[in-house]
């Protein structure tokens, strides 16, 4: 807590009420400061800051040169705040409301080919085993890399999963995502024997799904660092991050056919727009795939 009583109103409504991730409550939190700080002795209280205080703090970003979406992520904070001074504690109108900001950049997520996918997926199984690593454990991080690309979850939602999350004779699993919502995915028959030849020679029956060797729930940083380690070992030139499995997820999906709106409904995404900058990398795909091949395109 602060001493700014409505920015700890502000936060509290957002834990409380809304569920917001932690992730998003420090990411309010540094951007109502970061305003607060630049404003200094000129800061008289949240009720008496004008337009052109905000346009003064979004040229000074600019002069700074903080990145657009840098931007847009600290004016989205200060939108969200001044709506809930309107509704809650009776401001009259936002002082954001005339604000322009630059337009997001775009840029296309990066992607992993289907090769890849499949050298990353069976390295798992190729690397020699640890001296205190438990025999099961190449074949739990199969299961997580395949369940990462079969369902394009979240590392988050993967790290969340219990065993009772994975309906075997439905062959789906049920993840909690963002906001508290819940949606059901379906797991394709690779990445579910994955996951029961995991947990057949792991004995494991209940509790988180992907544990370690002290069998407690994997977090998300050892997740991640397994992927790195795989990463080393492949011939994949990039960094692979878990979200990238996602966005490979995505795009593997669109780019054989699948719909946009089944496709957002996989991801758990809120707007559709979010899932349409995969309809732009298909795009792109199917540009270089059209020069490479056409005798004509060049």
């Amino acid at each position: 807590m602060t001493n700014d009583n409505l920015l700890d109103q502000f936060i509290q409504f957002h834990e409380v009420e809304k569920n917001s991730s932690p992730r998003t409550l420090r990411n309010y939190s540094q951007a109502l400061n970061a305003f607060q700080t630049f404003l200094g002795d000129k800061f008289y209280g949240w009720k008496d800051c004008i337009s052109d205080d905000f346009r003064a703090y979004l040229f000074q970003c600019m002069k700074d040169e903080a990145s657009r979406s840098t931007i847009r992520l600290r004016f989205s904070a200060l939108r969200s705040f001044y709506k809930y001074l309107v509704h809650r504690h009776g401001l009259k109108v936002s002082p954001l409301n005339d604000i322009q900001l630059p337009k997001a950049e775009r840029k296309l997520p990066v992607v992993l080919n289907q090769k890849q996918i499949i050298e990353l997926l069976e390295i798992p199984l190729q690397l020699e085993l640890g001296k205190q690593a438990p025999a099961w454990m190449p074949l739990r991080d199969t299961a997580i890399l395949e369940l990462f690309y079969s369902t394009g979850m979240r590392l988050s939602e993967l790290a969340a999963l219990n065993v009772d999350d994975v309906n075997t004779p439905n062959d789906c699993v049920k993840v909690l995502g963002k906001g508290s919502k819940e949606r059901i995915i379906p797991i394709g028959s690779y990445a579910m024997k994955a996951v029961q030849k995991y947990r057949s020679e792991a004995q494991h029956h209940d509790g988180a799904l992907f544990i370690s060797k002290l069998r407690k729930r994997l977090s998300t940083r050892s997740i991640g660092k397994l992927l790195q380690k795989y990463l080393t070992a492949s011939s994949i030139p990039f960094n692979v991050t878990p979200h990238k499995l996602r966005h490979s997820f995505a795009t593997h999906l669109l780019d054989n056919g699948a719909n946009l709106r089944a496709v957002q409904s996989l991801l758990g995404h809120a707007s559709l727009s979010t899932t349409q900058i995969y309809t732009h990398v298909t795009k792109e795909r199917l540009k270089v795939a059209y020069h490479d091949a056409h005798p004509r395109a060049k």
